[in-house]
């Protein structure tokens, strides 16, 4: 009696995500962020620019640990810890940017726009780059509507979305994978408290913005 044959179509390994929802996610967060950005307790610095690179290592070597730990699971674990992970370092890098400009002397606090700014210059600069302007030797901070700040993050998630494959794919590699996750947090975090220190250097003048 002649076999049946039957094809074995292999498994495909955890497909990611679809890229919009990943992207809502991470707008998600980054509101998330915003809404529990910390006060900072420093006091201003005789040498501001000193303590801040202080901080800043401290800082990028916490971010650094949080990430390299959460990014550890490979397979669909890993994919599970992507959203955790950048939320700590995010968390962690708010408070860096809080200190630097209490540390600046900018006792006033942190606006939304400008931990924004700070936050993701570096990563989605075209999504933050209305909200402070460089003019002159002062900077220009444009207070936005929640709403528009919503916008802004959820152009800051479909941006991080469309990086995030690389990212992704590490978590595939343990060990290995971790350890580039863990030294692009310390990479990041330096850019943030860059941003940071070159914001809260100067003058800073603010403007309403008419949403109307």
């Amino acid at each position: 009696m002649p076999q049946t044959s039957r094809s074995v179509v292999p498994r495909r390994a955890d497909p990611a995500p679809p890229r919009r929802d990943v992207a809502g996610a991470l707008a998600a967060a980054v509101l998330d962020v915003l809404g529990t950005a910390p006060k900072s307790t420093r006091e201003a610095s005789d040498n501001p620019a000193e303590a801040a690179r202080a901080a800043t290592t401290a800082a990028a070597a916490k971010a650094a640990t949080a990430a390299g730990a959460l990014a550890l699971p490979p397979g669909p674990m890993g994919w599970l810890t992507m959203l955790p992970e950048l939320l700590t370092v995010w968390r962690i890098q708010a408070r860096l940017v809080a200190d630097i400009a209490a540390l600046y002397g900018k006792r006033g606090g942190v606006t939304r726009e400008q931990m924004l700014y700070c936050l993701f210059k570096h990563t989605a600069s075209q999504a933050v780059r209305d909200l402070v302007v460089r003019a002159g030797e002062r900077w220009l901070v444009r207070q936005a509507s929640s709403a528009a700040l919503q916008g802004v993050a959820r152009r800051i998630g479909v941006r991080l979305s469309q990086q995030g494959v690389s990212k992704a794919a590490a978590r595939w590699l343990p060990v290995v994978g971790a350890m580039g996750v863990a030294a692009y947090a310390f990479y990041d975090t330096s850019q943030v408290a860059k941003a940071a220190m070159d914001l809260f250097s100067r003058p800073i003048d603010f403007e309403i913005v008419d949403e109307g």
